[in-house]
């Protein structure tokens, strides 16, 4: 069940308190302590100067990251309201892409808060329903503070994408990252719904060897293999013909699994002139369409490709990439403007795709196969991305992924908003003035909530090493005098207008940001008890 804790301090009176049971208080304290830890430890890691956490797997792997919804995805959190704050992330992550770290900091600040507020002997449902109001006060005064991008804005997605990159361990190669990652997705924009970016059509390839300043967009397509030349196959191929098939260039199989002994010579001979026939058919079949290239699925049941079939193929000089991924299929064939191909008897030359070049290059201590000059070309693009390890390998393809998250919250939602803690800081001043406008518990518990947002530039104040009491006070007075795109300035450790420092992020990860939070916090809050299922 849940573990006890100290009841809180109750008001002495009788009328305006509200008295709850103390199991109730109990459940509910023991929710908001360990979802209130899951913040804490991530805390540290926000902002561009944040800390990076090390983290190990059972099976022995290590992972170095600030990213946070990868850090609670990796924690084994066994409490079920501080997993709570890992599905948080999560959502953050798969609304927004970046800002997974501020959405859980949020949400352990006004979980604090909330502590204060039932102390003080407020009802849940009316601290819940307070929080409710300043979600979407929040996200009007967000919105006004906004201003209009057009993609056409190369620049200012460029900015944005930077401030992603910043906080991050590969962030000294923003400059090219951020470029990369706006110019994919602008790529895979469709005209005819130009508010819709689906990820899945960006393809990040990763290769070990080089630096990351090797990362480089691929008009085509990139497999991380190298092409079957076991029996001197092509390895280059102009003017290709390209086919995918689901289907296997080897002897069939019986359905059950059993043994066929063959006692006699003549027979096994017979047998194996079988195979070589019915191989050597399927391929003159496949010649016949003029196909030069052969992209196989990888097959459970059986071998895809066999040695033979490889010699055979080999001799019609059609180049080979076997154990293509399933997964992989749908991508390859929308890049390639082709179709899947299931069976033998289905080859036909409408299903096949064209492109000037297929060749395998040497690439660090591996092999590429790069397909290149596509002709109706669909609307993908693939990323190739180096790292001189794997923990950078890794942690790059993490950053790359929130820029590309970024680039697609300015496609759906065209306004960028400043960053550096000065949305926060606003929303603070404001709700804390219409707190005053506001009357009975209502208007304690926004005051409340209206403190509780100064977390955030408190936190980047602190994890730069700067004086956060000092910084967050002088931020609240530039404020108050109407400087609303005012932040921190972690770089240069002081206050400055951020919106001149290129320090910008799309409107979408703040709104995300707080109605998340909001949510999470009043689900938590209405949890009276725990019940365990054998």
């Amino acid at each position: 069940m849940a573990s006890s804790a100290v009841a809180a301090p109750r008001s002495s009176s009788k009328t305006e308190s509200y008295v709850d049971n103390k199991r109730k208080e109990d459940v509910r304290q023991a929710n908001i302590l360990a979802a209130r830890t899951v913040a804490d430890a991530v805390r540290t890691s926000l902002g561009p100067k944040g800390m990076d956490k090390m983290i190990s797997t059972a099976n022995g792997d290590v992972i170095i990251t600030n990213d946070g919804a990868t850090i609670l995805n990796k924690m084994e959190v066994l409490q079920p309201a501080a997993k709570m704050l890992v599905e948080l992330s999560k959502s953050q992550d798969a609304a927004a892409g970046d800002g997974t770290t501020t959405v859980v900091v949020i949400a352990g600040a006004l979980l604090k808060q909330c502590l204060v507020l039932l102390s003080h002997g407020i009802h849940p449902t009316v601290i819940s329903d307070s929080l409710h109001k300043v979600s979407i006060k929040a996200v009007d005064v967000l919105t006004a503070m906004a201003r209009p991008v057009e993609l056409s804005d190369r620049e200012s997605l460029v900015k944005s994408a930077s401030t992603a990159l910043n906080s991050k361990v590969v962030s000294q190669y923003s400059t090219l990252l951020a470029p990369l990652a706006v110019d994919a997705v602008l790529s895979v924009v469709d005209p005819a719904k130009p508010e819709i970016v689906d990820l899945r059509d960006i393809k990040i390839v990763k290769k070990l060897g080089g630096t990351v300043d090797d990362t480089e967009t691929v008009k085509g397509l990139v497999f991380d293999k190298k092409t079957s030349h076991a029996a001197g196959g092509p390895t280059r191929m102009e003017k290709a013909k390209i086919a995918v098939i689901q289907f296997q260039i080897s002897p069939p199989k019986t359905d059950i699994e059993q043994s066929i002994v063959v006692s006699d010579y003549t027979q096994m001979d017979r047998i194996l002139k079988e195979e070589r026939n019915y191989i050597l058919s399927m391929i003159k079949k496949i010649r016949s369409t003029g196909c030069n290239v052969l992209l196989i699925q990888k097959s459970i049941l059986r071998d895809a490709v066999t040695d033979l079939s490889l010699h055979y193929l080999a001799k019609a000089k059609i180049l080979v990439v076997k154990d293509v991924e399933r997964d992989e299929i749908e991508f390859i064939t929308k890049t390639l403007n082709c179709l899947p191909i299931a069976n033998i008897e289905h080859f036909r030359e409408e299903k096949l795709g064209y492109a000037d070049l297929v060749e395998e290059s040497s690439l660090g201590d591996g092999k590429i196969v790069k397909i290149t000059g596509i002709q109706n070309m669909g609307r993908t693009t693939s990323v190739l991305v180096r790292g001189s390890n794997q923990l950078v390998l890794d942690e790059a393809e993490r950053s790359l992924h929130d820029a590309l998250c970024v680039v697609r919250c300015l496609v759906s939602k065209r306004f960028l908003i400043a960053g550096g803690g000065a949305p926060e800081i606003e929303l603070s001043r404001q709700l804390g003035a219409w707190a005053k406008v506001l009357q009975g518990m209502e208007s304690h518990c926004v005051k409340y909530f209206a403190q509780a947002l100064e977390v955030i530039p408190y936190t980047l104040a602190e994890n730069a090493g700067l004086n956060p009491m000092t910084i967050v006070t002088e931020l609240r007075n530039r404020h108050n005098e109407g400087e609303i795109n005012t932040g921190i300035n972690v770089r240069k450790g002081q206050i400055t207008n951020i919106w001149d420092e290129n320090v910008v992020q799309p409107l979408l990860v703040s709104t995300s940001a707080i109605t998340l939070a909001t949510e999470c916090v009043r689900m938590i809050l209405k949890i009276d008890d725990i019940v365990t299922v054998r």
